[in-house]
Order: structure tokens, then sequence, then C-alpha cells
């Protein structure tokens, strides 16, 4: 009679990754190589794993082979040591998506003609992702977007074929945070909030995360860390919003908003100093509470 000491122990998918991942044993794609796809990527590769990015610019792909970056955070040198050191390369052909452990999704997340989320860039990239995921892998969306989206868009599109995420696949969301052009907070040292579908996805996304940067903030599901973003930006926006209105205030009464805003700012609680200046910019603080706003209506 066969004992406990001859049968085969079977590992579960969730560690077999964990363990790829920690052994820098994973090979990870990052679909969308823009300001937050290939700063991700080039920290993955610092880190020791092997990152192959997936984009559907061919000029910005034989740019990237060539050791050369298109973006300002990231200088050509970091681009070419990385290529040069095999870690990383990147390609238009989407069907090397079948040889990833993880996939890092970081694609744009603009509003329509009418102001309402356009997710189309997401669901493109996720067809693809499910024409090719194998099993065992990790798929993690970093665009910003409104609660809900990865539970009631990627989710069913990912569960074809009779996959079950948490144990035939892992799914998570990481709201990407990134400053462009700040030299003291890039994408290695800004806290990272994760939350997955099932607490195992929240747990192997917990694990690539901790390869490259320090300080993962776990939460209880996807719509949870989706909700984060738009937090955040709104809070910025309002702010923004506020101070102008108060600039305008002061210069009715003759004073200097700038000498009232450094005097509030000596109060050590319950006050964060924000300047006037041209309104809200950028890529994401105009546009999240849109999709906020779009969700709540929905």
């Amino acid at each position: 009679m066969a004992t406990s000491n001859n049968r085969k122990t079977t590992r579960k998918p969730d560690q077999v990754l964990i363990d790829k991942i920690n052994n820098k044993k994973a090979r990870a794609g990052v679909i969308g190589l823009g300001y937050v796809g290939l700063p991700l990527s080039m920290e993955l590769a610092h880190a020791g794993l092997q990152v192959t990015g997936f984009d559907i610019a061919p000029a910005k792909i034989k740019l990237l082979n060539s050791g050369r970056s298109d973006i300002d955070d990231i200088p050509d040198e970091t681009v070419k040591e990385m290529v040069q050191a095999g870690r990383f390369s990147a390609t238009l052909d989407f069907s090397k998506l079948a040889e990833m452990d993880t996939i890092s999704i970081c694609v744009p997340t603009p509003l329509s003609k009418t102001k309402d989320p356009d997710v189309s860039y997401i669901l493109s990239a996720v067809n693809q992702v499910k024409q090719y995921l194998r099993k065992g892998t990790l798929v993690v969306l970093e665009s910003t977007t409104y609660p809900g989206t990865t539970e009631d868009l990627i989710l069913p599109l990912l569960e074809e074929n009779k996959r079950k995420a948490g144990q035939d696949f892992f799914l998570a969301f990481s709201p990407v945070r990134v400053d462009p052009g700040n030299p003291v907070y890039t994408t290695k040292n800004t806290p990272r909030v994760v939350g997955g579908i099932t607490p195992q996805c929240t747990k192997v996304a917990k694990t690539f995360y901790e390869v490259t940067m320090p300080n993962i903030h776990p939460v209880s599901s996807t719509q949870a860390a989706e909700m984060v973003k738009p937090l955040e930006n709104t809070f910025r926006s309002v702010n923004i919003g506020l101070v102008n209105e108060v600039a305008l205030m002061c210069d009715r009464l003759g004073l200097d908003v700038w000498e009232i805003i450094d005097a509030a700012a000596t109060k050590p609680f319950g006050f964060m100093p924000f300047y006037p200046g041209p309104g809200l910019g950028g890529h994401c603080i105009p546009i999240d509470p849109h999709y906020l706003s779009w969700k709540l209506k929905s």
C-alpha cells in the first residue's frame, strides 16, 4: 500500500508562479509602452526579470529595440542597457503573449466625444490576452478606470473556455501612480495599491510587484483598488479648482494669495497646500472625475 511519502505532491498554480517570480524565472509581458508601461518594463528588467513589451506602433518598437527611449523620464542609456543585457525586447507580435508568466496592461483610457469612458484600448488588449492566455498566468490592469472594470469587463472575457480566476489564471488591478518629470518619486519608490479578484490573485500580484517595489498595499478587491485613483485625482482636481477661486478672492481683497497659502501651510494637520495655476492638466486629473461620475450615473 502506497504511503503519503510516496505520493506525488501537486503544487498549486499560485505557488508555482510565486516561486518563478521570486527566483527571477518569470517572463513579464507589458502591453502599452508609453509613460506608464515603459518605466514599469525598465524596473522589472532591472530587477532581473525577462521583459517583453508589446505595442501597436512600429516606429516605437524599432526605437526601443535599438536602445533608445521616447519617454523623457527614461534615458536612452537605461533602455540600451536592458536591451543589451537581453532582459528587454519590444514586439508587435502579440502571439508572444503565450510565452508570458505575467501580463501587465498599461494602455490609454481617454474620454469619448460625449465625455464618457473610452475603454476600447483595454478591451482590445484583453482580447489579445484572451487568445494566448495560458494556465497559471497573472494578468494585471494598470490603466486608470472606473470601479468595476476588471470584474465586469475583463473577468468574463478571460473566464471563457471554462477558465477560472484564482485557479487557472490570476487577475488583479493596480492603479498606476506616476508623476512625469518628478525626479523624487518614481515607479520604483512610489507605494503600490493592489487588489485581486480572489485572495490568491491578490497574493500573486503582490509578490509580482514586490520584485521591484518595496511598498505594496493590498486591498480587499479589484473594485477597491480601482476606486483609489479616482479618489486621489478628484481630490487634486477639487483642490486645484478651490485654490484658483481663492486666488480670485484674494485679488479682489488686495491680498497676496501666496502669503496666505504659506501661512495656512504652517498648520501641521488638516491642511495641504495647493497653489494657483492655469488649471487642470495632464493625462489623468481632468479625466478621472468623469469616469467616476459616469459609473455613479450608470
